[in-house]
């Protein structure tokens, strides 16, 4: 067999380029009409008309592209609105419970026609012309009223001084805080309480003087100091500072001091807060045996705080 030789190849020069090959003249369409004359073509049988294009595919399109537009609107408006609510708002979607009562809407009571709000620019002693009776914060749902809790109603709505004085445990401290309140000016009292079906009592009190400057001297000078308030309620000897009350309830234009009894404590446990805010000086008490438990007295002070701001 006689071995094959590799072919020889040689460098190929550039093709010359070929020629452009002839445009294929359109057919026209054969008109089924008139056969001579196809569709488009000029005569007078068949004069340049635009075919119409089918407009039910257009339209159908139109029609799904209207529908995709509109659902993704929806769902747009939709995940915003869920995210503006607050978790609780949302069907399906509430936490658990965690000791929260159910308060009734805050709602705050109208002015006298004429009067400025406590903080407008117009009012520089920072009065509250609303009902002091009415700014009180009202008993959460299922909360009775026993014997003593009806007493803080007191005469027409007004506490007397003696019966506000009686929250504190020392006679000496009650016989000092009364001539302290008459030096400054005591205009009235007004105080609610209720107990809810847990056993916890709760007593809130306004007190109201002549201006903020007065409320806020007997307030850092007669009532609170950092760690502990300057005179003990009954049953309250040991309280200190509630480290545990969340910095970010505070309301605006209102102070808050809260304090809680520490452990061991006796048979109840007190938790207590005075409130600043503007002419009014308030506190607010709450106690249960076995310990009283710090969300629901967070937010009686909140809600209350709410009222006065």
């Amino acid at each position: 067999m006689t071995e094959q030789q590799p072919i020889a190849t040689a460098p190929v020069a550039d093709a010359p380029p070929m020629p452009e090959a002839p445009p294929v003249p359109a057919v026209p369409p054969v008109n089924p009409v008139n056969p001579e004359n196809p569709v488009g073509a000029v005569s007078p049988e068949n004069p340049v008309v635009p075919v119409k294009k089918d407009r039910r595919v257009l339209r159908a399109v139109l029609r799904w592209t209207a529908t995709v537009v509109v659902f993704a609107a929806v769902g747009a408006s939709t995940a915003y609105g869920i995210t503006r609510m607050e978790r609780t708002d949302v069907p399906g979607l509430e936490t658990e419970a965690d000791g929260r009562w159910a308060y009734p809407a805050i709602t705050k009571p109208p002015l006298p026609s004429g009067s400025p709000a406590p903080f407008a620019e117009e009012n520089a002693a920072a009065l509250h012309h609303a009902d002091l009776r009415k700014l009180l914060l009202a008993a959460p749902a299922g909360a009775r009223t026993d014997e003593a809790d009806k007493e803080l109603s007191g005469r027409n709505g007004w506490l007397a001084t003696k019966d506000f004085l009686a929250a504190y445990e020392s006679a000496e401290d009650r016989e000092a805080l009364a001539q302290v309140l008459k030096d400054h000016a005591l205009r009235h009292i007004a105080a609610r309480g209720w107990t809810t079906p847990d056993g916890t009592r709760t007593r809130i009190y306004l007190l109201q003087f002549e201006s903020a400057q007065v409320a806020d001297v007997l307030q850092q000078d007669h009532f609170t100091s950092y760690d502990s308030p300057q005179h003990a309620l009954r049953g309250a000897a040991e309280v200190h500072l509630d480290e545990e009350f969340p910095t970010e309830a505070e309301v605006v234009d209102v102070r808050h001091y809260a304090y809680t009894e520490a452990k061991p404590y006796g048979a109840e446990q007190v938790r207590q807060a005075y409130l600043v805010s503007g002419d009014v000086l308030g506190l607010v008490v709450q106690s249960r045996k076995g310990g009283a438990a710090a969300v629901p007295f967070q937010q009686t002070v909140v809600l209350q705080s709410q009222l006065l701001g």
